[in-house]
This record gives C-alpha cells, sequence and structure tokens, in this order.
C-alpha cells in the first residue's frame, strides 16, 4: 500500500505528519511512502532525508497517484485528493464538530476520514492519541513564552544587592497541557498553583509540587467522559469564580488550558478579575483557538487590559514544529501499525478504535459521535 504525506496548506501549520523515522518503520511494513516535496522544511526536515529513508519524493499529484493512506497533520481539501485510490483513509486533525461540510465532502469522496482528535482516551490507545501529545508541548510553551513576556526572573534569587522573589505561577485547568505547565513552571522555580473542577487532579498537582486551589462547597463534581472536564453548575461557577478572584489577584503569571470536546472554551477569567491583577501581568490563554478562556483574548496577538498582558497562539504546537511532527508521526505510526494485516497490505482498523475515530465510509457520515452532535 501506498503511504502519501502532503505539506501542510492550513495557515500558520508548520508540523509535517510524517518523519524520515516513521517513514523507515512504514517501509519496513512492506508500505510505499511517498512525500511531496518541501513537506518537512518547516519542522527542519530536508527532503534528502525523506529520500535517504527511503521515500520517495514528488509534486503533489505523483505523491497522492494511487495511494490508500494520506497522513496529515490538518486534513486536506478532500477535492486535491481525486487521484487517491478508491475509499482511502485520510487520518489527520478534522475539527469534525466545526467543519462539517468538509466532513460531508469526505463522505461524498468516497473517502475513508479518520479523525485522530477522536481517538478513545483508553490504555491501548494511549501511545496514537496526538491531543495529548500535542497538548504536553502545549503546556511547555505556554510557560516559555508567557516568561519571555513578563520579562522578569522566575526563580527566587538572592544576591548581594537584594532578594528577587519567586514569580507566582497559576494552571488553571489540568489535564495534560496543564500538568506540562506545571512541570515547566516548577522547573523554572517559580511558586505555582492550580485548579480544576475534577476531584482526580488534587493529587497530580500536588505530586508535581505545586498547591492545588479548589471549591469544597458541596464537592467536586466536574469529571467527564474522556478525562475531560464537564460543564459544571452554576452554583459551582460562582463558587470558583469567587474563589479564583481572590487568588489571581497575587499572580504573575496565569495559564489557562480549560476545554470541553464539541464546545466552546468555558470563560474562566472575565475582565473584572483581570483588572484586579497586577499590572505587568501576563496570562497565557491556550485554549484561545476554541473561543478562549479568558474574556478580550485574541489568537496570535497582544492584548493589553488594565495593565496586564493576554496572549494565546492559533497552533501553539506549531511554534515547535519539529518535536510536535515528530510526536505526531509517531502517534499516526502506532495508530495505523496496531492494525496492518500484511494479507490486506495495509491498516484493517478493529471496532472500538476504528468507529471512535471513522467519521465516513461508504459514502456516508458515520461516526456515532459527530451524527449525535457530541
Amino acid at each position: 500500500m501506498k503511504i502519501a504525506v502532503l505539506k501542510e496548506r492550513a495557515p500558520g501549520e508548520t508540523r509535517v505528519a510524517l518523519t524520515p523515522e516513521t517513514a523507515k518503520k512504514f517501509i519496513a511494513l512492506g508500505a510505499d511512502v511517498a512525500v511531496e516535496a518541501g513537506a518537512g522544511e518547516h519542522a527542519a526536515i530536508a527532503d534528502a532525508a525523506y529520500v535517504e529513508a527511503g521515500a520517495a519524493v514528488g509534486s503533489a499529484q505523483e505523491v497522492l497517484k494511487d495511494a490508500g493512506v494520506v497522513l496529515g497533520i490538518q486534513a486536506p481539501d478532500p477535492a486535491t485528493l481525486g487521484s487517491t485510490k478508491d475509499g482511502a483513509f485520510v487520518a489527520a486533525l478534522f475539527d469534525p464538530f466545526k467543519q462539517t461540510e468538509r466532513v460531508e465532502t469526505y463522505a461524498k469522496a468516497g473517502l475513508e476520514a479518520l479523525a485522530m482528535e477522536f481517538m478513545p482516551r483508553i490504555t491501548r490507545a494511549q501511545s496514537m492519541d496526538v491531543l495529548s501529545s500535542q497538548s504536553n508541548l502545549a503546556g511547555y510553551k505556554a510557560v516559555i513564552a508567557a516568561a519571555d513576556q513578563y520579562g522578569r526572573a522566575f526563580p527566587m534569587m538572592m544576591t548581594a544587592a537584594g532578594t528577587v522573589q519567586a514569580a507566582r505561577v497559576f494552571i488553571m485547568g489540568v489535564g495534560v497541557a496543564g500538568l506540562q505547565a506545571i512541570a515547566t513552571a516548577k522547573r523554572l522555580g517559580a511558586q505555582v498553583s492550580a485548579t480544576d473542577v475534577r476531584s482526580a487532579t488534587r493529587e497530580q498537582i500536588e505530586s508535581l509540587g505545586a498547591k492545588a486551589i479548589f471549591v469544597e462547597e458541596g464537592g467536586i463534581e466536574g469529571e467527564g467522559t474522556g478525562g475531560y472536564a464537564s460543564e459544571m453548575s452554576d452554583e459551582y461557577k460562582a463558587a470558583q469564580a469567587k474563589l479564583v478572584s481572590e487568588h489571581i489577584a497575587k499572580q504573575d503569571i496565569v495559564i489557562t488550558t480549560a476545554l470541553i470536546p464539541g464546545r466552546p472554551a468555558p470563560q474562566l477569567i472575565s475582565d473584572e478579575q483581570i483588572a484586579s491583577m497586577k499590572p505587568g501581568s501576563v496570562i497565557f490563554d491556550i485554549a484561545v483557538p476554541q473561543g478562549g478562556n479568558v474574556e478580550g483574548a485574541l489568537a496570535d496577538e497582544l492584548v493589553t487590559r488594565h495593565g496586564v498582558t493576554i496572549m494565546g497562539y492559533a497552533n501553539t504546537p506549531a511554534h515547535l514544529a519539529p518535536d510536535a511532527s515528530a510526536l505526531f508521526a509517531r502517534n499516526l505510526f502506532n495508530f495505523l501499525s496496531a492494525f496492518w494485516d500484511e494479507e490486506a497490505g495495509g491498516p484493517v482498523l478493529d471496532e472500538e478504535i476504528g468507529d471512535a475515530v471513522r467519521l465516513t465510509r461508504g459514502g456516508q457520515v458515520v461516526n456515532a459521535r459527530l451524527n449525535e452532535g457530541g
């Protein structure tokens, strides 16, 4: 089977879905691998490295011809995939809840769209989970970018001229990105605190040496499906807002990471709360591509409100393209190789994972989660 990888065409997308490492592994399975010229340029991968790994490099048309699998970061325009085999797999990020028309176009084109963001959070799929691998890097990058914008030292420094106090960093939302943000801020020497609506995260926060900030009244009932937080009651939201308002005024840097699958990101920080912070403080909103956790946050723009800088990237992992590409590519290889069938000459997906990620098949939109609206 031929595996094709195109150059990413989405604005600001610097990652690539295949590395020379994973190209070699696919070839070892018996696949032919073809890569569009320049696909790895922004991820510091030269065409020659793919050729050395055994892949063919050519134009998009040459790469796609008779391909049975197309790998991508962002799902390519289905109109460009006409020279692939009938029923070809396309494994990438599809943003299915927002891009419903594109999903329908994939169905009409007879392509089998596999949404990597729908990978179930089960033990055997951990190594295939692109959201986790990319969120890990996003949590790290958010702290590094915020530290740079903050312009002051993170650790306590005792000098002959006096003491520099450690920065106070508050992490809101303790999923994969939040945990990495805690760990990164701690490594840089900050005083770190964190909050979440899920009680299970308290132990995780404290295990990393951070202070856990939780609403205690009435218990915590925020555990949703797949390890994500669920929508909270109005009473809980009010209690959480009060707690955050009291805590946030003392912070130098705040990192927000909260997402709810299939819905806009919940607002965690209001303009009034921003106004309570010290001038020169920084907020990094990782969730800004999904509408943001912070009032007034804009993707890829520095916004100053009440002397506080609010920032966030439209595509945070793309700011670490070589590492993000390497992890994404391994996720894709782990996914397809787990179901590789020598007789079929390609992947044959099982029901548990296949049904979870498959959006289209046989000209129809077949994903139950998508058809049910989440």
